[in-house]
């Protein structure tokens, strides 16, 4: 969906010198988005090269996130550029190896004009995503067993179109958009959550979504639930306060992180007990007070603490290069996670500090 703010990307390397443009296939954001393109590639394709902006464009024969490797080798540019919230580390160390200037642009809109993005002009994209902050797997029964304890959740504007099944409630929000097509409707949100995670988790489900997902997009703001050996929580505490959720917006940053491999499964090698899922609970309930106190150095440290409770359990959500990105990053922030189990999702830092080409989120208030 061609609009300003491609345009004025466009715009904007083109100052670089000669603009080339590779476009995702309809193939490759299927795969990426889990979903089909409004406009086929053929036809973005035309509008692209139709911009005098546009020395030549094409469409990238490969597939992932590095779907150009082909063309980038074939074409050899100076320079490799990338908005924000395209901008990934993969990205940037092949441009290193590669001996490519790799530039990351900001989303600045042309003159008056308004902000664009196709997520919003998407008008099924106003179901938002959610985000775990600390106490991920305690929504499964299989883990709250061996010790009671919550989860803790923001709920995200969908400002950005994240890539599927990356850590942010994809499946549960796909299903939102099966039963209310544009936005969570009106009425109680809890009730609203059932429905969704009925209709997720139908009689025979094998493997049943945790709760956390289909509560975590239906629930507006900072929600705490906590688990005692069942698929529902026993307790819910919601934190709508806007003083409270502007101050965690700014200090949670996201990097994309490269698809997982095939045949993953982030069950194998599981060692789950009781010692863990008490570690990942008393972290959660740290981190909780934390957030209430604005307590930034402790939330870090907590959400940190979460991770390391979630890996030793589920030592398949990470991978040695995941960790050898994070510590790139482990001496200027304050904690990290990650979404999307073995890649495909983020690396979510928390932090006082800007962290160059990192994109932000909103909570839903």
């Amino acid at each position: 969906m061609l609009h300003s703010g491609h345009v004025a990307f466009f715009e904007d390397a083109a100052q670089y010198g000669d603009l080339y443009v590779g476009i995702g296939s309809d193939r490759t954001i299927n795969e990426l988005k889990a979903r089909k393109t409004v406009n086929s590639d053929a036809e973005r394709l035309y509008m692209v090269k139709s911009l005098k902006v546009v020395k030549d464009a094409w469409i990238n024969q490969g597939g992932g996130l590095l779907d150009f490797l082909d063309e980038l080798e074939t074409l050899k540019p100076d320079i490799f550029f990338v908005n924000a919230d395209g901008h990934t580390p993969a990205k940037e160390a092949l441009c290193q190896e590669m001996g490519i200037e790799y530039v990351v642009s900001k989303r600045i809109p042309h003159g008056n004009l308004p902000a664009r993005s196709t997520t919003a002009l998407r008008q099924e994209c106003r179901i938002p995503y959610r985000l775990d902050l600390a106490g991920g797997w305690l929504d499964q029964p299989y883990v709250s067993k061996y010790a009671s304890g919550s989860v803790i959740t923001i709920c995200i504007e969908p400002d950005f179109e994240f890539n599927d099944r990356s850590g942010m409630s994809t499946s549960s929000r796909r299903k939102a958009i099966e039963l209310w097509q544009t936005d969570i409707p009106d009425g109680d949100k809890e009730k609203l959550a059932k429905t969704l995670f009925c209709f997720e988790n139908p009689p025979g489900t094998k493997y049943v979504s945790g709760s956390q997902d289909s509560l975590g997009i239906t629930m507006p703001g900072l929600n705490k639930y906590f688990y005692d050996g069942g698929y529902w929580p026993e307790d819910i505490q919601s934190v709508l306060i806007g003083e409270l959720l502007d101050w965690i917006e700014q200090r949670i940053w996201m990097i994309p992180l490269y698809p997982r491999h095939d045949n993953y499964d982030v069950l194998a090698n599981t060692n789950i007990d009781e010692v863990g899922a008490k570690k990942l609970s008393e972290a959660t309930d740290s981190c909780w007070k934390a957030l209430q106190q604005k307590d930034a150095i402790a939330v870090g440290k907590h959400i940190t603490e979460s991770f390391e409770a979630q890996i030793a359990m589920f030592p398949n959500m990470v991978s040695p290069d995941i960790l050898a990105q994070i510590d790139v990053y482990k001496p200027n922030v304050l904690g990290w996670k990650v979404s999307g189990a073995g890649g495909g999702g983020y690396l979510i830092f928390f932090s006082e500090q800007p962290i160059e080409n990192a994109i932000q989120i909103r909570i839903r208030k």
